[in-house]
């Protein structure tokens, strides 16, 4: 179990939370990512499962009743102070003004301190298992933190790409990352043509790219449509091997999880 101790709102889009009591967290460095665990409306009681394991917690999660069972998503930990138990977990704020939040970023707008939440570590989804020259990282704002921290974690030679699409300019983050290491972001509010989903114009940016010689590892992350379109750009078009691009579609433009 861990509790709000901090609330920010870091920039137009995104609300930054800090959970404490998590003491003798292993830190796993790029994109260590959990599951956060809070309660629905009428729970007075944020019931977790006791399991860890993958297949586990998720069975349990199942087998309690609606009425007791919490809502759950992933998130990646965008900043860890293991030394005082306390990360940092940024919630994108999609649907603010039309209705169409969904409850973790509702979560986090009503979040005040002492607000209680579970927490399940997940371990790392970047684990490249080829060689490869440059790598190169994709996805919109609910990809950042985990593209931050895996341009933090990358050897200071390491070069590549990485195109970082938010829905405006004053959502961009300092990021750490060695100095090969070409980031451009792409605003949708400066779009001359707005464009129909999330990722849409990270997945141009990505066509239009001239790209680097040599073997790639490509990471490409966010909304649905945008990491299944750059998959099949880069091993199509680009004639990359399968192998060398890892994906991970985070949520899908219009349709918020059940769970």
């Amino acid at each position: 179990m861990t509790n709000v101790v901090r609330k920010e709102r870091i920039s137009p889009s995104i609300v930054r939370l800090t959970l404490a009591g998590l003491e003798g967290l292993e830190v796993r460095g790029a994109d260590h990512w959990c599951r956060l665990f809070f309660a629905r409306d009428g729970q007075d009681v944020l019931e977790l499962p006791t399991s860890t394991t993958e297949i586990g917690w998720y069975l349990q999660y199942l087998a309690t009743p609606k009425t007791r069972r919490p809502w759950v998503r992933a998130y990646t930990v965008r900043n860890a102070r293991p030394d005082v138990g306390e990360v940092d977990i940024d919630f994108v704020i999609h649907g603010e003004h039309d209705g169409s939040i969904g409850p973790a970023a509702r979560f986090a707008l009503d979040a005040r301190v002492g607000d209680r939440a579970g927490f399940l570590d997940q371990g790392l989804a970047f684990t490249p298992d080829h060689p490869h020259d440059w790598t190169l990282l994709v996805g919109e704002e609910t990809a950042l933190p985990a593209i931050a921290g895996i341009c933090r974690a990358l050897p200071r030679d390491a070069r590549g790409v990485s195109i970082i699409e938010v829905p405006t300019a004053g959502d961009r983050q300092e990021l750490s990352a060695p100095t090969g290491m070409d980031i451009t972001w792409v605003h949708r509010d400066e779009s001359p043509q707005a464009p129909d989903r999330p990722g849409e114009l990270a997945l141009h940016a990505l066509r239009a790219a001239t790209l680097p010689e040599g073997a790639v590892h490509a990471h490409v992350i966010g909304e649905s449509a945008l990491v299944t379109g750059a998959r099949r750009h880069l091993v199509q078009e680009r004639e990359v091997p399968k192998r060398n691009v890892d994906f991970v579609g985070y949520w899908r433009y219009g349709r918020s999880a059940a769970n």
